[in-house]
This record gives structure tokens, sequence and C-alpha cells, in this order.
């Protein structure tokens, strides 16, 4: 029996019963009751042929060349016939008819067991034939030809018979009670069968005797194989025993097994509704049908006859119909659970859209909305806040064992800190979810933390530790550890969903050690307040050793990295000097030094501390930070480029030596076995130097976050630039959090910055209508952002202010580029 979706004319695809008798009638039915529980009507048959030859199997795939219709292939005893269904349309209920018309037979030279099909190889568009003979051979056809047979080592007796086209292999059950799996490619390289013994030159053949890819000892005979296909990335191989039923993984190994109570007569597998689990029908000999998902058992019911096959199929919109055949040819479709609905909602009469109508009403929609919005806002945020608060501690000291694990930085000890984040909730909150967010190559120990239910007024605290595992420097100390949550209401039971969030400061002792100060460097900054000059001690305590005078101007600091940088502070001026010889390396001394004098004026009482920045603009330094980031962007396209053409070269190389090997009488190699050797080197290595090149881009972009963040940072001290325009420039130079290859760095900061150029920065009125292009492509050089980089600055130097005011004495027309 086969249940198959299967055209049988134009504009016509329902599931149909196939079944195919050992008298040689083979019926095409297509039940239709009229309401639940009436017998079968004289209509339901469509097709009814006598073959003369027993029926063995019936299956349906595309099997005939120059089309990818569906058609029948059948298999007697000693032939294989492959049909094609037609039908024509009548004017009257019994009118239709149906005719089934011989495309090609093969006669058979040894009597057939069993067959199975599938696209044997990787073929696309059409599937290929596999019969195995009583005496353990496999022969394959493809399509109208015969393509070669096979003998399975030590056959004694055929079992059931199964294709996996995940892995292009064929898996049956030996008469040692073993399943085994035959790789197709294996099969076709094998020597031909033209006898059943093998020859001690067949033994001694290298690469063409056939070999079994996995076997597993069952310790029972099988009855049945099936195939089931979780995705693209996974599938199943269900055996059927004689007292048990075995889940099978592609490589052989166990997933499951069940011992079954009954003796079974059949089963059919299929995917679950529930993600990651199986369900499965076994009928067995006592009149009864078992429903498992995976080993259990959640469904039995009594059958009036012992099913030999079982399937499900759609037939009429009805779902999951379940279709058994007895032994004596008693055809029976059924369903589980209550009498399904089968009433249809009328169609709806159209009616003719108003477009002006509908235009004034929107208007009327939106201007509601929008007053409401100016009104009570969006959200209640108090409201929204005292359901939970979120805070983060993070300790003073590292902790006194390291928590870091799998570590690139050197031979240094790498040392971690232990944070924790606390949840305080005021009312009964649902699915709440922990995530912490760190710079890399800053790492967590644990990224992740799910409460199901947290009661009200309940406190909730995780620990987790971060460490540095790369071995350069992170752009960034700040953390962020952001909550989602359902808040349960009475008009959403389910509860509505909402985020808060919690920054947190990492210690510049994580990722930098006290280290040897240097006077001379390549890069050097300074940094003037307008107060006096603090000891480095008093700001870096840890970081040098306390003097005699309690007064140091000079202290030095190494990153785990590697890098060094120096601060020095003027005895007799308010100035600090930051130097070191990466540029990059000078944001986070820099950063940290600004945020540390605030904290220590603030514990004075002192409000007005402020500093600045009155030196040249380090442009050039920047630039060939950008221009390096630029080149390797560039560099890993060429590389992917040409590695999807040695691919390309490569799979050529492998059609041209599989032809070879499958021509009976092959032509010389003619050196392309050393031609794909030397190919395969080749991938080998460039995919390696496309790794390396990633590895290197990230690390580029990371240095150059860096020192972005350090040019933000001077413009801001240089022009005084208020927080708010401070942020409009982050937003500005810092839009990604990495490279993809849809979009990258320079493409999409240059469009932000000539957005600013364009409007709040613009000379005229005639620079304010925007005509960015409607999209982002990769530049083909770095001298245009640089220029627009250099402009940014010369405006905001002449008097140029931020802002996203869209007042101006032009209207501005914006039109965004599409991502």
């Amino acid at each position: 029996m086969f249940v198959s979706s299967y055209v049988f004319y134009k504009h016509l695809s329902t599931d149909k019963i196939i079944v195919g008798s050992f008298m040689g009638y083979l019926r095409i039915f297509n039940p239709h009751p009229v309401k639940t529980g009436d017998g079968a009507q004289a209509e339901d048959l469509l097709l009814e042929v006598h073959l003369r030859d027993p029926i063995l199997q019936v299956e349906v795939g595309k099997f005939v060349s120059g089309t990818e219709m569906l058609h029948l292939a059948v298999l007697h005893s000693r032939k294989l016939c492959v049909y094609s269904v037609s039908g024509t349309l009548g004017n009257v209920e019994h009118g239709n008819q149906y005719q089934i018309k011989l495309m090609y037979e093969h006669n058979l030279q040894r009597t057939a067991c069993n067959m199975t099909y599938g696209s044997f190889g990787g073929v696309k568009g059409r599937d290929l034939i596999c019969i195995q003979s009583m005496d353990g051979m496999l022969m394959v056809f493809e399509q109208e030809s015969y393509a070669f047979g096979r003998f399975l080592p030590g056959s004694l007796l055929p079992g059931p018979l199964a294709y996996s086209s995940r892995t292009d292999s064929f898996i049956t059950v030996s008469s040692c009670q073993q399943v085994e799996s035959y790789k197709y490619q294996v099969l076709a390289f094998a020597t031909d069968a033209d006898k059943r013994q093998e020859t001690e030159q067949q033994k001694l053949g290298s690469g063409k005797r056939l070999v079994v890819d996995w076997t597993l000892n069952i310790g029972e005979q099988a009855l049945d194989i099936c195939i089931v296909s979780f995705n693209q990335l996974a599938s199943s191989v269900f055996v059927l025993g004689e007292r048990n039923f075995f889940c099978l993984k592609d490589n052989g190994q166990i997933r499951f097994m069940k011992k079954l109570d009954c003796s079974p007569s059949c089963f059919l597998p299929y995917c679950s509704v529930s993600e990651g689990t199986m369900n499965t029908l076994i009928g067995n000999h006592n009149n009864m049908l078992h429903i498992y998902q995976d080993v259990t058992l959640k469904w039995a019911t009594q059958l009036p006859h012992i099913p030999v096959a079982v399937r499900v199929g759609c037939l009429h919109d009805l779902k999951g119909v379940i279709v058994t055949l007895s032994d004596d040819g008693h055809l029976q479709c059924s369903y589980l659970g209550t009498d399904p609905s089968l009433f249809q909602a009328p169609k709806v009469e159209s009616r003719e859209l108003h477009y002006d109508e509908l235009d004034i009403e929107l208007k009327e929609l939106q201007k509601i909305i929008k007053d409401v919005n100016k009104s009570q806002g969006i959200w209640p945020v108090t409201e929204r806040e005292d359901d939970l608060k979120v805070s983060a501690m993070v300790s003073p000291n590292v902790d006194s064992v390291s928590q870091a694990t799998d570590v690139e930085v050197g031979i240094d000890l790498i040392p971690s800190v232990t944070v924790k984040v606390t949840l305080q909730n005021r009312l009964a909150l649902q699915k709440a979810k922990l995530s912490v967010y760190v710079q890399p190559p800053l790492v967590l120990t644990c990224d992740q933390f799910t409460f199901e239910f947290m009661a009200p007024e309940m406190s909730r605290t995780v620990a987790f530790s971060v460490y540095l595992k790369g071995s350069y420097t992170p752009p960034e100390l700040e953390g962020n550890a952001v909550v989602s949550y359902s808040r349960p209401s009475d008009r959403n039971p389910d509860g509505i969903p909402r985020v808060i969030q919690c920054k947190f400061r990492l210690p510049l002792k994580l990722i930098c050690l006290p280290g040897q100060p240097s006077k001379t460097a390549s890069h050097k900054l300074t940094i003037d307040t307008n107060k006096s000059p603090v000891s480095l001690l008093s700001l870096f305590p840890g970081f040098a050793n306390q003097s005699e005078d309690d007064q140091v101007n000079i202290m030095g600091f190494r990153f785990l990295g590697g890098s060094r940088v120096t601060l020095l502070a003027s005895k007799t001026s308010q100035r600090y000097r930051i130097q070191s010889e990466q540029f990059e390396d000078l944001w986070l001394i820099t950063n940290e030094l600004i945020i540390r004098l605030q904290e220590y004026f603030e514990k004075q009482g002192i409000k007005d501390f402020a500093c600045s920045f009155s030196g040249s603009m380090p442009l050039q330094e920047y630039f060939e930070l950008i221009d390096h980031h630029f080149e390797l962007r560039i560099n890993g396209e060429k590389l992917e480029e040409l590695l999807s053409e040695r691919a390309v070269q490569f799979r050529a190389i492998q059609r041209r030596l599989l032809t070879r090997f499958k021509d009976k009488t092959p032509a010389p190699l003619q050196h392309l076995d050393t031609l794909l050797d030397g190919t395969y080197k080749q991938v080998i290595a460039l995919a390696d130097a496309v790794e390396e090149n990633q590895d290197n881009l990230f690390q580029s972009f990371t240095k150059l976050r860096s020192a972005t963040h350090l040019v933000i940072l001077l413009i801001g001290l240089w022009q005084k630039l208020s927080p708010d325009q401070v942020a409009i420039l982050e937003a500005a130079f810092l839009p990604l959090q990495q490279d993809t290859q849809e979009l990258g760095w320079e493409e999409t900061v240059d469009a932000a910055i000539s957005h600013l150029l364009k409007t709040c920065l613009s000379k005229s009125s005639k620079e304010q209508a925007l005509n960015l292009s409607s999209q982002l492509n990769i530049p083909k050089d770095t001298s245009r952002l640089k220029k627009h980089i250099t402009l940014l600055c010369d405006r905001l130097a002449k008097g140029g202010r931020l802002c996203l005011s869209t007042d101006a004495t032009a209207p501005q027309i914006m039109v965004m580029p599409g991502i």
C-alpha cells in the first residue's frame, strides 16, 4: 500500500491511496465519505488494472527522464514497470475516467525482493531505483537504463532496504542480524557483479572491493526500515525488529530503542509536532495500533484487523488520516480523537475600496495616536521601573582563584573578576531571562540565566566571572545586563513583554598590570585641566609603589596583550600626558584618567572641574588604522572569491574522475588525480587563509573601535561638546558592533557623516537636500571617508554644532539608505 500526493491531471493534486496485490491487481482509491461512518462509495475506486504478475512493491517518484512529473513504479518478481497515470474530467459525477500508460519496463535477470528509490549520488530533478534480489544483489537503474549491479558481501537472505538521501547510502539488515550501511559511491566504484564469488584478484584489488560503511548488531531479524529527516542537518534511521524498534543516528549509533510488548506487524515513524521528538505508529498482531513519542506510549487504539501496512495522509482537507491495510485486503481510513469540524466559512463578497476615504481615516487615527503619545507616553515608565529593579555589583578585587580557561594571551596569569547581578521584583513575573554582554575579547563564564517564575517581593542574585581571552585589548570596559520578562495583566494572561537593563563597569586591573614607564613613545596626548595636578598614586592605587613624598608623577601600564602605556602628571602645570607605541592603546588609559579625576574632585566637593584638549587632532594616525581595516576587508573578499573558484574547479575535476571510473572501458586519467590533489591542497590553504584573515579583521576592527572612541573623546574635549552632541558623534562613528558581509564600517560611517555635513553642519541651505544612494556598498577606497572626517572636524572648529532638530531655514528632504 502507498499513500501519495499524485497529479492525475492539471489543476488537481490530492492524496490518493495506491494498493498492489499478489494477485496482480493495481488499485487507486480516493475515498470521500459523505459523513462519518459511511461505507465505501462506488466512485472511491478511481482505477483498477490487472497486471497479471504479482505486485511486490509500489512507489511514486520522478522515474521518467525529461520530466519532473511523478510516475508510478511497480515491482514484479521478474520485472520492473514504470507507468504514467492520467485522467479525463467528465461532465457528471461518475464521468471521470483514469488510465495508466506503460512508459518503460526492465526485465530482471534475478528474482526481485524489494526496492527503494531516491536521488542517488546527489542527482537533481530525477529519482533512481535500486532493486534487491533474493540472492543479495543490488541492481541500480538510472530511469530507462540499467546502471550497475553489486553483490552485498556475505548476503544469505535479503532484508528490508531503505535509502538515506542525507548520507547518500543504502541501509539494510543482513541475515547476520546486523544493520548495515553502504555508501552509494562505494557501490558505484566497486567491481561489477558478473558472478557471485569474489576472485583473488578482486580481493587484492585496491579501492574496488565493496566495503560496508558502518554496522550495528541488533540481535534479531528486522521487519522494516524507515528513514525520517528532522531537517537538512539531522536524520534518523528507524528499524522495526521482531521484539524491539530502534532509532539510530546517521553514523549507526543508537539514539534510543523500545522493547515491544506484542509482536509487531508494521510501523510508520514521522516528525512530531514537538521540536526534536519523533512519533511512531506501530501495528501489532493483537489488532492494536500504538502511537509512541520517542519511547513514550501516547495513544493506543483497537483495530478491526491486523494491519500489514500503515500510512498517514490528507484526504479531502482532513489532515492526519490513518490508512491501514490488512492481509486479506481490508482497507480502512480513520483518525484519532473526536469528529473533526468540516464546516467551511463562506467566502465574503468583495467590495470596492475607496482609497480617498481610507487616507482620511488613516490620518485621523495617526493624529489620535500622536496626541496620546504626547500626553501620557507609550509606556508608564514609573510602573515599569517598579516592576523589576536590576543592579550589578563588581568585585573590587580579582578572584583568588582565576576562572579564566582556554585563554590566548600568552604566559601571563590571566585574572578574573566576579560580578553579581541582583533582581528585585515587586509583582509576580513570568519567563524572566537575564543576558549579560561584554566587549570581546572579554568573555563570561556564563552569560544566560533563566527564571521561570518569580513570586512577588523576591530577590534573586546570580554571579559570574569576567576575564580576558584574546591577546588584544577590548574597546570598552563597560558591561550590560539585560533582563527580558513578561508582566501579567488582566487583558493578556500570558504577560506583556518588557525589557530592562543595567550597565556595570569592569576594573582596569582585569586587563592591565603595572609596567615600567617609558619617557619616549611614538604617540602622545596631552590633557589640560583647570585644577591642580593630583598624585597618580591616589588616582591609580595598586599600579605603583608609594614613595616617600607621596607624590608619583609617572606611572607605567602593561596590557595583558603586551603593549605598554605611560602616564605622566606635570608638577608645575595642570596637564597630564599619555603616551604609547600604539595609537589605539591610548584610549583606555585616557578615558580611565578622566573618569577617576572626575570622581576624585566630586569627593572633594568641587563641581567646576573640567578637562580640555588643545593639541592638533591625530587624524593621520586614525586614518592609518582605517586603511589597515579596509585593506583586510578587501583582502578577505579576494580570498573568498579565489576559494570559490578553486571549489568550482575541484568539483569539476571530481565529475571528470567519476565519469572515468563509471566507464566500463575507462580511459587514462591523464594526471587528473594529480590535479585533484593539488586543487584540494589549494582549497585547504585558501580556507586557512580566509580564517586567518577573519581573525585579523576582527582584531583590526576592535583596535579601530578603540581609536574611534579616543577621537570622539578628543573632539568633545576640543570643542567642549555637550553629552547630547557626543552621543550624536558616537552614533555616527560607532554604528556597528562588527563587520558583516552585507554591511561594513566604512560605508556606514561615511553615510552617517555625510548626513551630518548636509544637515546640521551644512554651510548653506543648498547643502540640506540629502541625496544618499539607495544602497550602501563597499567603497573602492577610503579617500572619500577620510575627506568627510576631516571636513567634519573643520566645520566643528568653525563653530558648527551637532543637533538632530529639523528646524532649519530650508526644509530637509532626507532619503534614507535602504539597508
